[in-house]
């Protein structure tokens, strides 16, 4: 089972690099995600068990600006 997560940030298809940071740092966390870029927000799909630690790696990301 895979959980839903969307991010809270309004993307536009324009914007260069997002997908990358998100991506990379869930990568870098052991963490596999899918994505679907959608046209105001992205959406990540992670397996069930990597939820917890998913939220928390992209709330640092957050942090980080």
């Amino acid at each position: 089972m895979a959980s839903w997560i969307t991010l809270e940030i309004h993307s536009s298809l324009s914007a260069v690099g997002l997908t990358a940071k998100f991506s990379q740092a869930l990568s870098d966390a052991g963490i596999s995600c899918n994505v679907v870029a959608a046209y105001f927000h992205d959406h990540i799909f992670v397996d069930e068990k990597d939820t917890t630690q998913a939220i928390k790696v992209l709330n640092a990301l957050k942090r980080m600006g």
